[in-house]
């Protein structure tokens, strides 16, 4: 591997549960989620540079390249943290829709942990990172990790699960974005809800790698509240699961669908009603599984 640069994907996330269990003290809430990387993902190539500076060009113009980019972030951190010399031009070509409830600006920030570990040849372990990424989001730890996973607290918590079987997945986003931050205020006009039994029943399915199982245990406790003010999610379920969706939710805080579908053509006969309904923003993609790449 030439030293000088790295190329690395960055997946997609989904929740395939996703329950609140209190809020605390300080304004965040506890959670336990089952969560899932995608094929879909995103490119991150990083190389060193003469100058000082953090270059960053992406292949949406209208994407932030500065301090409020992630990436520029997780580079700005590792740098002052590990005293990194010189600096770093990056190209991120995004696939992942942005704001959308898949983890696109929070994928990128993991890859470029890890390619900037490779990059200068840190002598550091992956839970090292994860910390460094415990402090620029709570999805990072998680997509540091990828695969099938239980996560508990703020998302600092992760139990690596049995890879996820393979199964094909159509994502459908609406053309409004959602604010994580407002969503996560307005739950709290909502009573908590137990949902233990459903995680353990999740657990479960996974355990024994049942598809069936695992869609028919989807919940998001966020759902509600997006799509309270957006109906058009329930419509995008309901499209799915009357068209050979298996299961169907919303993933994170919206406004992403996502459906699990066992053949291809199922999945494309849902895509195109989805298309019919208005619906443009839809992609094709399938589970990620961990195991069947290189170690990182």
């Amino acid at each position: 591997m030439n030293k000088n640069f790295v190329t690395l994907k960055a997946n997609a996330k989904i929740n395939l549960a996703l329950g609140v269990v209190s809020k605390r003290k300080d304004d965040y809430h506890n959670l336990k989620m089952v969560m899932q990387t995608l094929l879909l993902h995103d490119s991150i190539f990083i190389k060193k540079i003469d100058s000082s500076k953090i270059k960053i060009n992406t292949n949406l113009p209208w994407l932030p390249t500065d301090e409020k980019n992630l990436v520029y972030k997780a580079v700005n951190v590792m740098q002052k943290k590990y005293k990194l010399s010189g600096g770093v031009y990056i190209e991120i070509v995004k696939n992942i829709p942005i704001s959308a409830g898949l983890g696109g600006g929070s994928a990128d920030c993991a890859a470029t942990l890890i390619s900037l570990r490779k990059l200068y040849n840190l002598n550091i372990s992956m839970e090292e990172l994860r910390d460094v990424g415990r402090s620029l989001g709570a999805d990072v730890p998680y997509l540091l990790t990828q695969g099938t996973a239980f996560v508990e607290g703020t998302g600092d918590i992760i139990t690596k699960l049995n890879p996820h079987p393979f199964v094909y997945i159509v994502l459908a986003k609406p053309k409004f974005n959602v604010s994580t931050e407002i969503v996560f205020k307005k739950l709290s006009k909502y009573p908590f809800i137990d949902n233990s039994k459903k995680i353990n029943a999740m657990l479960t399915a996974i355990k024994n790698k049942n598809i069936y199982e695992i869609s028919k245990n989807f919940f998001n406790d966020l759902e509600i509240v997006t799509a309270t003010k957006y109906p058009i999610i329930y419509d995008i379920k309901r499209i799915m699961l009357e068209n050979g969706a298996i299961g169907s939710i919303m993933s994170g805080s919206g406004p992403t669908v996502f459906g699990y579908f066992l053949t291809k053509k199922q999945a494309f006969n849902a895509i195109k009603i989805l298309q019919k309904k208005g619906i443009k923003d839809i992609i094709f993609t399938g589970v990620f599984d961990r195991k069947k790449l290189k170690k990182q």
